[in-house]
């Protein structure tokens, strides 16, 4: 990989009661950025993230998006409760962010409902990794998730369920004639996934923050039906439930305020639910205990269970949180500066705040992070605060992405996650 400094990507996010200013706001920053020789001058990919509050004006956004960048032939990204950008959230509010990124044209592809991934393509194009997002409403999401997952030569996809009240809109246009069939869809969709497919020319590293701490060493669930497990390591679920968590039935309502912030990360059989560091691995999917059978000794969760996955017991609150999500920051910048040990890496950390940004060898031309509707600032102690994490711990890059409804990491959907992606 070259050394010289990576072209950053322009992005621009802004809140305002009315679409149009809001817009205008961030075609002036994505205008100023392109004017700096720091900053891509050639980009053709627009990722488009809005809150609901603008999802009846979608299609007007971007049309008068795409009329003012003539040079951006596609577009893909869809609707939050909250989205999010560099340092800061915009939650409950009228806002939008935009990014526009310079990768090579081959080396990606639009794909939605009227245009899927592999169909009607014929150039050759192999799917490496692929953002998506999807519809929470779609019969069989999850599967259709992992159904895009095989279509990819690595397996690995990143995104999220859109999060609305009002319309799910995903936006998903692709220009060059690379969509056919498009007709008068007008690049706004409902229902189904939609995202970019990116080539094996496009490098990123992604990594997901569960915001959880193991509480109990790897065990092995023995056996169980359905959504219930009943003996783990050849014991009563129940009972070692109740004995890693330190939880006593005796005193009931401190039963059920430790029961509730206590969960269980899951993986399939043979592959690790704890890393060597103690943090669960990247198969892990976090599920609630959704309820207790004391008459079988056993615990009910919010998943398919069967005898040989292992599991560790797990408690999500801020503190767990902050530290997951600064880890995989660290894990990130770790493999983009080799030559940076994790202690140089933990002194960035710990350093005032310029110090703490990336080097003029940068590294990252542009991040995507898609949380939880359910986090953000409010789960890590303020206003954005969540947002101002990442920038400390990663550096002061270009970002854009969403609060979903669901996240998307490799072939599973998340819950309660944070997904973070960057590209080199």
């Amino acid at each position: 990989m070259s050394t010289q400094a990576t072209k950053l990507f322009p992005f621009g996010h802004a809140t305002h009661p009315q679409w149009q200013m809001a817009a205008g706001l961030v075609l002036a920053q994505l205008r100023a950025q392109m004017a700096l020789p720091d900053y891509a001058k050639s980009p053709t990919l627009g990722l488009l993230y809005i809150t609901d509050h603008y999802a009846g004006q979608a299609q007007e956004i971007l049309d008068h998006l795409g009329a003012e960048l003539r040079e951006i032939t596609d577009w893909s990204g869809t609707v939050g409760i909250g989205i999010a950008s560099s340092n800061v959230e915009y939650f409950d509010e009228p806002a939008l962010a935009v990014m526009l990124c310079e990768l090579p044209t081959d080396q990606y592809r639009v794909f939605s409902g009227v245009a899927p991934l592999g169909v009607g393509d014929g150039m050759g194009f192999e799917p490496y990794t692929a953002l998506v997002h999807a519809d929470a409403g779609t019969p069989d999401v999850a599967e259709l998730i992992a159904e895009m997952a095989s279509r990819t030569a690595t397996g690995y996809l990143f995104g999220g369920l859109a999060a609305s009240r009002s319309d799910a809109v995903q936006f998903a246009v692709g220009g060059n004639g690379n969509i056919r069939g498009q007709g008068a869809a007008g690049g706004v969709f409902r229902g189904g996934l939609s995202g970019v497919a990116f080539g094996e020319g496009v490098s990123l590293i992604s990594r997901v923050t569960q915001g959880c701490q193991p509480i109990s060493a790897q065990r092995v669930i023995t056996a169980a039906e359905g959504n219930v497990i009943t003996e783990i390591d050849g014991q009563p679920a129940l009972d070692l439930l109740l004995r890693d968590a330190g939880i006593s039935l005796d005193e009931p309502q401190a039963a059920m305020t430790a029961l509730r912030s206590t969960l269980v990360g899951l993986t399939e059989p043979g592959a690790d639910a704890v890393s060597r560091t103690g943090n669960f691995g990247a198969d892990v999917v976090v599920r609630h205990i959704i309820g207790l059978d004391p008459g079988r000794r056993g615990i009910a969760v919010a998943d398919k269970v069967e005898p040989g996955m292992r599991m560790a017991f797990c408690q999500r609150n801020a503190q767990a949180a902050r530290a997951d999500l600064i880890r995989i920051c660290a894990e990130i910048r770790e493999e983009l500066e080799p030559e940076e040990l994790p202690q140089t890496v933990a002194a960035a950390l710990a350093a005032p705040e310029p110090l703490a940004m990336p080097s003029p060898q940068r590294r990252i031309a542009g991040a995507i992070y898609v949380s939880c509707a359910g986090r953000g600032g409010p789960h890590f102690g303020g206003p954005s605060a969540e947002l101002q994490i990442v920038r400390r711990a990663l550096g002061d890059v270009p970002l854009v992405g969403f609060f979903a409804g669901g996240e998307i990491a490799r072939h599973h959907l998340y819950g309660y996650t944070g997904v973070l992606t960057v590209f080199r």
